[in-house]
């Protein structure tokens, strides 16, 4: 068990307290839900939780067998494409915008006040 002892500035210097401090991680906050990587992955298994997603996407399976093709492959597939790419498009806007708001409060100057 590693405690943390914060002293008040009482003439410490910086490096006395540079080793203790490395131990322990800065506060950072991350309200984000993807990463480069993660982003296709991640939002498709969310877009596909939703039962009006699958049920389009089962037509558009269903519709690769000739025997129960009613339109071409192409059509069938225009309205998943359509409401899987806006709702890609409105998830990385909005996970655009949570970064950067994490990122003007992570880089933001604060004042501590000792009595």
């Amino acid at each position: 068990n590693k405690w943390r002892v914060v002293f008040p500035d009482n003439g410490r210097q910086w490096e006395d307290c540079k080793p203790v401090s490395t131990f322990y991680c800065r506060d950072w906050i991350q309200t984000t839900k993807y990463t480069w990587f993660t982003f296709l992955p991640k939002n498709l298994l969310g877009q596909f939780h939703r039962l009006g997603n699958l049920y389009f996407f089962f037509l558009v399976v269903l519709n690769w067998f000739p025997q129960v093709e009613v339109f071409h492959r192409e059509i069938t597939m225009l309205p998943l494409v359509v409401v899987l790419l806006a709702s890609m498009i409105k998830d990385a806007i909005e996970d655009y915008r949570k970064y950067q708001y994490d990122k003007t409060i992570n880089f933001t100057k604060t004042r501590v006040y000792d009595k």
